[in-house]
């Protein structure tokens, strides 16, 4: 079934390639049982409470930034689509740096609307970054 999922997903997505749709299917998992409740099912966010992921332009201009995000949450005023949003993002430290990269492929391709690969190398790399 999930070879099937994949290559639908692949399919319907274009030239996704088939790493990048197997992230976001494992991604989605992760999303699901992590950000969900806050940022909803389709990255619609919580009203003023939960920001939107769908903003293209804050997740490509904070690509570096996103896996410290969700690794280590969030705390202070951002701006998505134009709102203020002020609410601490808790941390989830148990996610390992493979998880961190499904559920950003899986964010940023669905909600972000990129065809956009995050590799565990990139993810150990940011959170070295951000833990400078």
């Amino acid at each position: 079934m999930t070879l099937l999922g994949l290559s639908q997903l692949a399919s319907c997505q274009g030239n996704m390639d088939i790493k990048t749709a197997q992230y976001v299917v494992n991604g989605q998992k992760l999303y699901k049982t992590h950000c969900q409740n806050c940022h909803g099912a389709k990255g619609e966010g919580l009203g003023k409470l939960y920001p939107p992921l769908t903003d293209h332009n804050y997740l490509s201009k904070n690509r570096e930034k996103l896996a410290c995000i969700i690794k280590n949450g969030m705390s202070g005023e951002i701006e998505i689509h134009g709102e203020k949003y002020n609410q601490i993002m808790p941390a989830n430290p148990t996610l390992n740096n493979v998880d961190v990269a499904y559920i950003l492929t899986y964010i940023t391709t669905t909600f972000g609307d990129a065809d956009s690969t995050f590799t565990q190398e990139e993810v150990i790399k940011n959170l070295a970054d951000c833990n400078k």
